[in-house]
């Protein structure tokens, strides 16, 4: 009895390459459904934090109307966010450490900066990423990412 007990421990103690050639095989093929339908989401993800950034950057610009009674003009930009605009209407309540946070205006996520208008041609202000391509139209990746057109 301890005989047979002690090949079947033998056989058991590790695997085949005929077990690991199969392994290796499904986790290929799964591989290859699954990254294809991955490879694209980093535009989607890019485009999702662009809208994003444009309604933080939107409820900063809300906050700095609510002190000063207007929105920084387009000459002013988005910098009146984060230090006193020397230029154009002085604000008189521009708030200590500025409206954004890091003390600093982010690009989009495609590194460009963003486009502001104010007063802007779909509202008090327009707020635009212009997408992969940096330039304005476009479709897909290249779409812009509008302000006025936020879910």
């Amino acid at each position: 009895m301890k005989r047979t007990l002690s090949k079947i421990v033998s056989r058991q103690q590790g695997f085949t390459l005929i077990e690991l050639m199969v392994v290796i095989v499904i986790l290929g093929i799964l591989a290859g459904l699954i990254v294809p339908r991955i490879m694209g989401r980093p535009e989607q993800a890019k485009q999702l934090k662009a809208r994003m950034q444009i309604e933080s950057i939107s409820t900063a610009l809300k906050l700095y109307k609510l002190d000063n009674g207007a929105y920084p003009t387009t000459d002013q930009g988005l910098s009146a966010l984060i230090e006193t605009p020397s230029a154009g209407k002085i604000p008189k309540n521009w708030r200590k450490g500025g409206y954004l946070e890091k003390g600093r205006v982010p690009k989009d996520p495609w590194k460009n900066e963003f486009i502001y208008l104010s007063p802007g041609l779909h509202d008090e202000f327009d707020l635009i990423a212009y997408g992969a391509d940096g330039v304005s139209g476009g479709e897909d990746k290249d779409a812009d990412i509008n302000s006025w057109e936020a879910d």
